[in-house]
């Protein structure tokens, strides 16, 4: 049986299967093999009907925080393994079901389960490092203390029930019916029956299409039970597999034959596995299946060029059924290779795909056979046959590496509008795999085989992700002589983890439904630039369960919200971009509404739309406020430089992918227009605002309750008002409670993410690498609206210096007003987006000067002293500090020769209960907010309880962002709990002996108030942008990062090997916090520049929505070293305890990863004789590496770009650099 994973409010599941598999030997007995195992599964996508006879254990069923934690949960939670904790519940089932198949794991087996696990909060390693536990690994944490964890019992685990040894089911639904045969015979007569049934077995691709896809399979049937599907067939010529059998049992078994067979008989089934490990995730591959060969009744079919007959169309015929699929032996003088090039290496799908076979004349090196097979260079796998062709009767040697090349170069060729893109990358790779391919075979050719197994893997990039020695730097955990009561700097573990780690925590979505409930579905505009001619709803209408229609006229109050007034509750008569909602359908169940919302029919009359910076750039397509920052002679800084340098990056924009998405739950109270709003938002006062605006009622009518968030980022800073409003406003009209969960598509399509940034400098140096002028302009894409878009374009400018002393400044800041869901916060808010193009320049200096970057970023740093280009003196400044020790931990040169409030309530039992303006989003603002209290009142933590952050506690509350929130709310409960104490001072004093305890009962018998408010505001803080004059900031953060990274020049791929990083966050509140705060940045970071990207059609429709398409870090995207260290001995005095920020600054620190990215392409194209600086925009995606590592197989498939065709230079092949390494510091 297998055991898969569910986590239903978290995506993931356990379930428990009965195998009843058959094994067949070389003598085609069949032997009936009766077993259990357990199996991850995504809860979202495997069907409840599927679950049938199955046993299904979710994390609220292996552990709880009443009676005990399961060692899975309990290591996570200890190890500081969750932060927001919305993913947490499937990491810890990914555990678990790992433990229950293998209790004593290898390290690899842990990075192996996690493939198809992502978090947007950790950076992954306090849940490697946690996990690492059961693998026995040796290791220390400075964070956690190991031997504390209790031990795994297998025994004590849960059996699979007797009575789920029975599958038989047919189960009818509304709109489609679920057939689960038990026989061939049955699957067979069903398939005659209903021969345009769909026949399913994981639902992978199905679930998908339903879901997201607004298809409908009347009939479904599931043959997943039926014996003879799952048969494993070993026979003289190879291993046949039962169409039913999945991916995880394929890998499963070739691993087995890999392992008892010559190594020159396994080539195929190596290069199988190797593909299997990057296919998808084991969540997938557990419940997937495949086809190689195809068996079906007693036609055999082989999957060649005439397989394919169109799209996801083949020569199978819809009344067949595939009963089995062989995967052949391969031969004496036989070679096979199979290669994937993704966005990203885990669990993507495939940019380009290609197998390749070539068998030899006995004892010789001359082609008897070749097959070169390419996957996305056409709507279906094609073959290379001319090429094939001409190459067969050839010796392998280079002419015929060269011949190929050329061959495949017109072969294999796109048309420059090809659907996908990429068209020279994707050229580019049919010949760089071919290239690989024949290194392969040639080394293989020149060795003998000796039982040695012959594998596909190539150096780094084939090895997998990195088996991770990270660890954590130095650092200081409490200060000399603290008390042991004094949690402040303390690693405490964040106070809801445990309830995380268990299922228990409750957000949004996890709200018990009441009574009546309804439920919202948007609809949204599928234009970009458009008038609205009509809206007819009537069809939707006729969709059981469907309540009513709201839109524009449905609004009692104002339509009219934004920060700026510049946006609709419901568009009315003009559209602007994709995704501009229009309407909302409420219906009883979200199945329902979502059905409704599917056939609400909109007219349009389309307008030109402008989706780039450049379209609003040759359009002047602005918003009003242009800024400025000037400092010094820009024009003499320019006459007094020996060089000058102009040139201009681009940075694309970033989905903030929290893992909860936009989630909302309005309740009217029935009264005088109250109204009760349990929302995921970073703030609660706005929300609070623009809901009483729409309803056209005070703001003392509606509370906005937050207990926690799944993520925020600065996405939930103000984008979740368009979806709460609209809600408020259904709710309002109805009467009854209204509830709605965006999808992640909806999401990403509706909400916005980071500005994408356009930067054109001109930059005057001396010969030595000191700058002397500047002259910048930045470019923002702002979307639709000005949101938040002005205070980000302020933070570039503001960061456009990074840490150099710039002497003679000239910058102006646009924002471009587009037709693209308007953009707004997100970590660090226009700062990475200021520092990048600051990083860019100065990168391409130092190339210029022929000087080693780090000797001229270090040139160019700034002194404690000095004025910055706004003109603010810099004090306390430690970043020369933090540079030298990361510099010198990372051995770098022996490699390369506002406003806040809080209340405090006492209760007479000693507990406090603490309410503060900042809302937890898994940044553990209200762990370290707990210990400012102890502190404070020097009680114990565990005295001390948060529930919830709401409107009606503490009012007019700045959103949790800038990085400000420790030290504003710290501020605000230290000064209430001051008022606390004060108030005790009597007390205490006639009774010094006594205990907390018996002072808040003495004060109450006192009638002494045990309840207080504390406020806090940021002293002096105010800037003028046109008399470049004031103080922007109250202190500053300073960090350095150092990373190495290889990148394989043939396909663009590349490795982050090690990163180390120093950060300053003065005396740190917690540094098991603070740690996870500059890993997660980092690691968001990372996925900033170097994978996440956005694409969009000229007509602006966002291609890139959903986790298919948008790929963000995963566990193996991490660098194989990470070692964080904090500044010690550097408080800071203008925050709480000494405290600083630190959620927001450490994100840029990944730029690192980004420049040595380059230095290694750089290092590339000296190879083709190229040494100027060169342009390389962000994100620096496997496509930019590749195409900006000019080479010979470049030059071919785009010979007006570089140094002739290419095809003159083919002797050169056998020279070309197939990796570079580089470091990188700033």
């Amino acid at each position: 049986m297998t055991q898969m994973m569910i986590t239903v409010t978290k995506s993931l599941l356990l379930l428990y299967y009965y195998n009843n598999l058959f094994s067949v030997s070389l003598a085609n007995e069949m032997t009936l093999i009766y077993s259990f195992s357990h199996h991850t599964a995504n809860a979202c996508l495997f069907p409840v009907c599927a679950l049938h006879h199955v046993a299904v254990t979710t994390v609220e069923g292996i552990g709880n925080t009443k009676s005990r934690l399961h060692p899975a949960q309990e290591r996570i939670a200890k190890s500081h393994g969750s932060q927001c904790g919305f993913c947490t519940p499937g990491i810890v089932m990914s555990m678990y079901t790992l433990l229950r198949n293998k209790p004593e794991p290898k390290m690899e087996d842990i990075e192996d389960a996690f493939q198809g696990n992502l978090c947007r909060c950790t950076g992954y390693r306090p849940i490697l490092e946690g996990y690492r536990t059961f693998a026995k690994v040796m290791m220390s944490s400075s964070l956690f203390n190991s031997s504390e964890f209790q031990p795994l019992d297998p025994t004590q685990e849960p059996i699979f029930p007797p009575e789920l040894m029975q599958k038989q089911l047919c189960f009818k639904g509304e709109r489609v019916m679920w057939i689960q045969p038990t026989t061939l015979k049955e699957l067979v007569a069903l398939k005659s029956q209903y021969p345009n049934a769909k026949l399913v077995v994981g639902n992978t691709e199905v679930g998908i299409e339903m879901r997201l896809k607004n298809m409908l399979y009347p009939v479904i049937i599931a043959p997943a039970w039926i014996s003879e599907m799952n048969a494993v067939q070993h026979t003289e010529t190879g291993v046949t597999f039962g169409a039913a059998c999945t991916l995880s049992s394929v890998e499963e078994v070739l691993r087995k034959v890999v392992a008892e067979l010559p190594p020159y008989k396994a080539e195929v089934f190596q290069a199988v596995l190797e593909q299997l490990r990057w296919f998808a995730g084991p969540q997938i591959r557990n419940v997937a299946v495949s086809s190689f060969t195809h068996i079906i009744g007693k036609r055999t079919i082989t999957m060649d060029e005439k397989f394919f007959t169109g799209y996801r169309k083949t020569i199978v015929k819809p009344e067949e059924i595939l009963l089995s699929v062989e995967i052949p032996y391969s031969k004496k003088g036989e070679y096979f290779s199979a290669f994937k090039q993704a966005s990203r290496r885990e669990d993507d799908i495939a940019i380009v795909t290609c197998g390749m076979r070539v068998l030899f004349q006995d004892g010789t090196n001359r082609v008897e056979e070749i097959k070169l097979s390419y996957g996305g260079m056409a709507p279906t796998t094609v073959l290379a046959l001319k090429t094939c062709k001409e190459l067969t009767g050839r010796d392998w040697n280079e002419k015929l590496l060269q011949d190929a090349c050329r061959l495949l170069a017109g072969e294999m060729d796109l048309s420059p509008s090809a659907p996908g893109g990429m068209v020279d990358f994707r050229r580019t790779l049919t010949l760089s795999f071919f290239f690989k391919f024949y290194l392969t075979v040639l080394q293989k050719l020149s060795k003998n085989y000796n039982g040695t197994v012959s594998a596909a893997r190539e150096g780094r990039f084939g090895e997998g992700g990195p088996v991770c020695a990270v660890l954590v730097g130095r650092v200081q955990i409490q200060a000399e002589g603290q008390a042991v009561e004094d949690m402040v700097g303390r690693p405490l573990m964040h106070v809801s983890a445990a309830k995380q780690a268990c299922g228990e925590a409750v957000y949004c979505d996890d709200i018990p439904h009441y009574e009546n409930e309804l439920y919202l579905t948007l609809v949204t505009s599928t234009k970009a630039h458009a008038k609205i001619l009509s809206v007819d709803a009537s069809e939707a209408q006729s969709v059981p369960g469907f309540v009513c229609f709201v839109s524009a006229k449905d609004v009692p109050g104002s339509n009219i919200t934004g920060i700026a007034n510049d946006e609709t509750v419901f568009a009315e008569d003009v559209v602007t971009c994709v995704g501009h909602i229009i309407g909302a359908v409420l219906a009883d169940t979200q199945e329902h509404s979502r059905r409704a919302a599917k056939v609400v029919k909109i007219k349009y009359e389309e307008l030109k739309p402008i989706v780039t910076i450049q379209e609003a750039i040759e359009k002047q397509s602005f918003l009003k406020s242009i800024k400025r920052i000037n400092k010094g002679d820009v024009k003499k800084g320019f006459e007094e430089s020996d060089h000058i340098l102009e040139g201009e990056m681009y940075l694309g924009g970033q989905e903030h992918f929290y893992l909860e998405t936009h989630c909302t739950l309005a309740v009217p109270k029935g009264e005088d227009g109250e109204m009760e709003l349990f929302v995921s938002t970073q703030n609660p006062m706005k929300t609070q605002e623009f809901a009483a605006n729409a309803l056209g009622v005070p703001s003392n009518r509606i509370v906005v309750r937050v207990k926690r968030m799944g993520g925020g980022f600065g996405g939930k800073e103000t984008r979740n008002t368009i979806l709460t409003t609209a809600v408020a406003v259904a709710a309002f009209k109805t009467g009854r409670p209204v509830r709605c969960m965006l999808d992640r598509d909806e999401d990403m399509l509706i909400s916005g993410g980071r500005h994408p940034f356009l930067g054109r400098y001109k930059v005057g140096f001396m010969k030595n690498g000191k700058v002397k002028s500047l002259e910048v302009s930045y470019y923002g894409n702002g979307g639709n609206s000005v949101d938040l878009s002005y205070g980000v374009m302020d933070r570039a400018l503001l960061h456009l210096d990074n840490s150099y002393n710039i002497p003679n400044v000239s910058s102006v800041g646009i924002v471009c007003k587009t037709n693209l869901p308007s953009n707004t916060a997100f970590r660090g808010f226009g700062g990475p987006q200021g520092m990048m193009i600051a990083e860019c320049w100065m990168s391409d200096l130092a190339r210029k000067c022929g000087l080693p970057p780090e000797e001229v970023r270090k040139l160019n740093l700034y002194h404690e002293g000095d004025l910055t280009h706004f003109n603010q003196k810099l004090e306390g400044f430690t970043l020369r500090r933090c540079w030298d020790e990361c510099l010198s931990s990372s051995s770098y040169h022996v490699f390369w020769s506002c406003l806040a409030g809080a209340l405090v309530h006492v209760y007479t039992d000693g507990s406090v209960l603490l309410t503060h303006g900042g809302t937890e989003m898994g940044q553990g603002l209200h762990t370290k907010m707990i210990q400012v209290a102890s502190r404070s009142l020097g009680i114990p933590t565990s005295n001390i309880y948060i529930s919830e952050t709401s409107t009606n506690t503490v009012p007019n509350t700045s959103p949790t962002a800038a990085s400000v929130s420790a030290d504003i709310n710290g501020m605000a409960v230290h000064n209430a709990c001051q008022t606390i104490l004060k108030r005790l001072e009597p007390i205490k004093q006639s009774n010094p002996k006594g205990s907390w305890e018996d002072w808040i009962k003495a004060a109450y018998e006192n009638c002494v108030s045990l309840s207080a408010t504390g406020f806090y505001r940021i002293p002096d803080l105010g800037y003028d942008f046109e008399k470049n004059e004031g103080k922007p900031f109250c202190y500053f953060s300073y960090g350095v990062a150092c990373s190495e990274v290889e990148i394989d020049c043939l396909t663009g791929d590349h490795k982050n090997i090690r990163t180390d990083i120093v950060m300053d966050v003065g005396t740190s509140l917690n540094p098991a916090i603070d740690i996870g705060q500059i890993e997660g940045a980092f690691v968001q970071g990372l996925g900033l520049f170097t994978m996440e990207e956005l694409r969009y059609s000229p007509e602006g429709n966002l291609y890139t929505r959903g986790p298919g398409m948008y790929k963000i870090p995963a566990f193996g995207d991490i660098p194989t070293e990470f070692y964080v260290s904090l500044l010690r001995d550097c408080p800071n005095s203008k925050a709480v305890y000494s405290s600083k920020a630190v959620g927001e600054p450490p994100l840029f620190l990944s730029a690192s990863v980004f420049y040595a990215i380059k230095d290694a392409i750089y290092s590339a194209r000296k190879d083709s004789g190229l040494t100027e600086p060169f342009r390389l925009d962000s994100p620096a995606t496997p496509e930019r590496i590749r195409n900006a590592c000019v080479d010979i197989f470049t030059k071919m498939v785009t010979p007006s770009e570089g140094l002739g065709n290419g095809f003159e230079n083919l002797h050169k092949l056998l020279t070309i650099r197939p990796s570079a390494r580089a470091r990188h510091s700033l």
